[in-house]
């Protein structure tokens, strides 16, 4: 008999998927990205002044602690892991700066691409609990397991893009899949949503994709093309059937 998935807490931070009108979340893919600089306060600005609903963005760990939002392990020419955060380039926001800036105004998909943090992480949520709804996902099933140890009511999602991890998630304590778009069939997200899962395509560029997304019913979809995805998707534009 296969193993049933574990049930998912209630969570005390509101994981809000209600974009008005039966519409997936429209997020940025760490912000704005195509029109500027990825993981970047601007960027994240942006995405909300082209409409967006919010954004992902990544979160990594520098040698003093600090939860730097940088998606790749190296900076400007430093390793995160072995640096301190003086010296990082003046201005390179950390987590508090987001939650800061932006729980009372975006859904908030917020990433986690080391493990190390989740005690920091889960204690800032906390103190500044993103008001539109957001998860904590991760591709490392040991950060979620860890988060959820740190706090049953944290919203977490797991990433995936393979079939490989898609196949863990029945394991995990999570309320979200974030898929890689060709994982996202019909059939992928009717079985999530049967099991009571939401479900976040990534990273969706082409308009025809997003309108097959949200005919889908996703829960959200992730764009690099922050101005598409509003201009296919937005508040006053209707779904289109997508032509076979």
């Amino acid at each position: 008999m296969p193993r049933k998935p574990p049930t998912s807490p209630a969570s005390a931070i509101s994981t809000s998927t209600d974009a008005g009108s039966g519409k997936p979340l429209l997020l940025g893919h760490r912000g704005a990205r195509r029109y500027a600089p990825e993981n970047t306060i601007a960027a994240f600005e942006l995405a909300l002044a082209h409409g967006c609903d919010g954004f992902e963005f990544d979160v990594r760990l520098t040698a003093d602690r600090r939860c730097v939002i940088c998606h790749d392990p190296r900076l400007a020419g430093l390793d995160l892991e072995t640096s301190r955060y003086h010296q990082l380039a003046p201005g390179t926001p950390c987590l508090p700066d987001v939650l800061e800036k932006f729980s009372a105004r975006a859904f908030l998909d917020i990433e986690l691409k080391v493990s190390g943090l989740e005690s920091d992480v889960a204690a800032m949520v906390r103190d500044h609990p993103p008001q539109r709804g957001c998860f904590i996902s991760s591709f490392l099933p040991q950060v979620i397991e860890r988060l959820c140890a740190t706090d049953k009511t944290l919203p977490l999602g797991l990433i995936c893009d393979s079939q490989r991890q898609l196949a863990a998630w029945t394991h995990l304590p999570i309320q979200a899949l974030f898929l890689e778009r060709r994982l996202a069939t019909a059939a992928i997200v009717e079985a999530l949503h049967a099991a009571n899962r939401k479900v976040f395509v990534w990273t969706v560029n082409r308009e025809r994709a997003m309108r097959r997304f949200a005919q889908l019913a996703v829960e959200g979809i992730i764009s690099d093309d922050t101005r598409l995805l509003i201009q296919t998707l937005g508040k006053e534009n209707k779904i289109k059937p997508v032509s076979s």
